[in-house]
């Protein structure tokens, strides 16, 4: 009977506790939901190729190939400008002393991939018809003809990476960022809460301080940490993942740490509306699980028009971008100023709602 009675207070308190109940049953719907609108869009892989002397029976036999777009240069300082702008995906030439030559954009292992084999496929698709019009000119026209070729010999180079670079590479920019964000807003989150339910932040409260000086006080604080464990983050993932960074690694660190900051004051925001480490941890799968699936790893192109809008107002939707635009295409600080600018104005908001979050515990 008192095992009976110890389950029935229990479960009494949990219905009770109304947000408990709507995290607990609510919040795995929401995130199904969310994964069904991500993985079930339409996410067909497109590649934009240029070209230079490449014959005109391969340019054709690769625009007839589906999701395959390409032009033709003139000029192969045109073409190294479009690469090095990240507005191509590969470069392809031609000269009949050395043959084809591909140079891979290679920040994507995907359209990598894509473009080495719609390559092989033209090339022996025009091999293939040059081969039976010139044996249907010497040849019976009941005679079957071969369509074997000789396998082209293809010159490949890489603009970013190697050939080992693969699909994980492209994702490394933004799992920084979510891995910063992630532990940046447990810990923050977690250690003001502790401040509160202790009595620590009642007290301080009674006393003539400012709100705006207590959360700037705790920002300084637990930003110098967030910095620090910000920093390390990133140097770890660059060194033991192996990742090239093309761009400065200031800038990432500059761009880590920013994120590292709304990360801090976002996690400040939410332990205000906590009642409890219990609570504060049920925020996770609502606020960081989605911060995953609309920060880049999925491209938001083809997708709805609402899911593009939700996607741009979390953070760390603009900080993959900027993160990848440095580390894998060497983009300055000046590229991702839109960016940054965004991730400033988060964390000018987010504080200023810390300010006026306190003012419910302020007792006198």
């Amino acid at each position: 009977m008192r095992i009976l009675a110890i389950s029935k207070k229990v479960l009494r308190e949990l219905f009770r506790d109304k947000r408990t109940l709507a995290l607990v049953f609510l919040a795995p719907i929401l995130i199904l939901w969310l994964m069904n609108t991500m993985f079930s869009a339409n996410n067909s892989t497109n590649i934009n190729l240029a070209l230079v002397d490449v014959p005109t029976t391969v340019s054709s036999k690769l625009d007839n190939i589906k999701h395959v777009s390409v032009e033709t240069y003139l000029s192969s300082s045109k073409v190294q400008n479009e690469l090095d702008e990240h507005k191509v995906d590969g470069v392809i030439t031609y000269s009949e002393s050395t043959g084809f030559k591909v140079t891979y954009a290679n920040t994507d292992a995907t359209k990598t991939s894509l473009t080495r084999q719609a390559l092989k496929s033209a090339i022996a698709a025009s091999q293939s018809q040059t081969i039976q019009e010139s044996l249907k000119k010497v040849l019976p026209t009941n005679v079957k003809l071969s369509t074997n070729s000789t396998e082209t010999k293809i010159k490949e180079s890489y603009h970013y990476g190697d050939k080992n670079t693969g699909f994980f590479t492209k994702m490394v920019p933004i799992l920084i960022g979510f891995i910063t964000f992630f532990f940046v807003f447990l810990i923050s989150g977690m250690a003001l809460l502790k401040e509160r339910t202790t009595g620590t932040l009642d007290r301080l409260l009674a006393t003539p301080v400012k709100r705006s000086e207590i959360v700037f006080g705790y920002m300084i604080s637990y930003g110098i940490i967030a910095i620090i464990q910000t920093s390390i983050i990133t140097m770890s993932a660059i060194w033991l993942m192996k990742i090239d960074v093309v761009g400065s690694l200031f800038d990432v660190i500059i761009v880590s740490v920013l994120l590292g900051l709304v990360a801090l004051v976002f996690g400040f925001l939410m332990s205000t509306l906590a009642k409890s480490e219990f609570q504060m941890m049920q925020f996770i799968p609502l606020i960081v699980m989605p911060q995953i699936f609309f920060s880049g790893l999925i491209p938001l192109d083809n997708m709805a028009d609402w899911v593009q809008i939700f996607g741009k107002i979390l953070p760390l939707n603009y900080s993959g971008h900027a993160l990848t635009t440095i580390i894998l295409e060497g983009g300055k600080l000046s590229d991702v100023s839109g960016d940054i600018a965004v991730l400033c104005l988060f964390l000018g908001v987010l504080t200023l709602a810390n300010i006026i979050g306190l003012k419910r515990y302020r007792k006198v």
